[in-house]
């Protein structure tokens, strides 16, 4: 089983990686149009985990999507690493999603007919790229699947397919990674062994990592915690107890309520 990965952690840039301005997602129009996101802003630092929660339908998933360039605001605009991706066409975000971005997704999205390994560097050979196969070495071994290479999705456990997905995800060393609910169908053991992966990486690697959860726990090993309601921005908590978090989405709930 991986402790986590432990090369000596880079120095961490003051300078955002992520910032969104005035960000606004309608889905219709007329009396039957949705307004998912309201006007949100935000930044997100250099090696730092930030974990976004919030009530179901608040926005979260959308705005996940538009940070990562899976999706485009109705108004607004969202920069990776200094590129306006809002401005860009398909084949440009398509380019800067290889070089800038890590996805993992909550139920792994593997091709079963590929092995971990190849599974692994899927990014890499869609890319054209050649492996660094130090860096390939390193980071199996890191998620705890030294043994498990040549093994194809369904010879694995849910919570190895979740750590080939993390390894798929760092493979290209992104400048952001993003996890939608990376937890989510996981029981509390492998999803705590998930968990410490990722923090790992942010704490040894530099990783900055965007991740939508709702699990108070998980949010708990986040540097910082968003909360979102009615698409819009309502709190950001710095480093906090599961507890705390707790009482932040009841806060957030019993005020929808009234």
């Amino acid at each position: 089983m991986a402790d986590g990965l432990t090369n000596a952690a880079p120095a961490v840039s003051t300078r955002p990686v992520v910032s969104a301005m005035s960000i606004t997602r309608r889905y219709g129009e007329g009396e039957s149009a949705v307004d998912a996101l309201r006007g949100v802003a935000l930044e997100v630092m250099s090696g730092e985990l930030t974990s976004v929660m919030g009530p179901s339908g608040s926005g979260k998933s959308t705005l996940m999507h538009i940070l990562a360039g899976l999706d485009r605001p109705t108004q607004g605009t969202v920069e990776i690493a200094g590129n306006d991706i809002t401005q860009m066409n398909d084949n440009e975000l398509t380019l800067l999603r290889r070089e800038h971005i890590g996805f993992i997704f909550q139920f792994f999205n593997l091709l079963p007919m590929l092995s971990a390994e190849e599974n692994i560097l899927l990014p890499l050979s869609l890319a054209g790229e050649k492996p660094d196969t130090e860096w390939v070495d390193e980071l199996i071994g890191k998620v705890g699947l030294a043994d498990r290479r040549e093994h194809r999705p369904s010879e694995l456990s849910g919570g190895q397919q979740q750590r080939v997905a993390i390894a798929r995800s760092l493979v290209t060393r992104p400048t952001v990674l993003f996890a939608d609910e990376p937890t989510g169908n996981l029981d509390s053991t492998t999803s705590d062994e998930i968990l410490q992966l990722l923090r790992g990486s942010v704490d040894d690697y530099g990783q900055t990592i965007v991740m939508v959860t709702h699990d108070a726990g998980a949010a708990a090993v986040a540097d910082r915690t968003m909360f979102l309601a009615d698409g819009l921005l309502v709190k950001d908590l710095g480093r906090s107890s599961s507890s705390q978090v707790l009482a932040a989405m009841n806060d957030i709930q019993t005020a929808a309520a009234r």
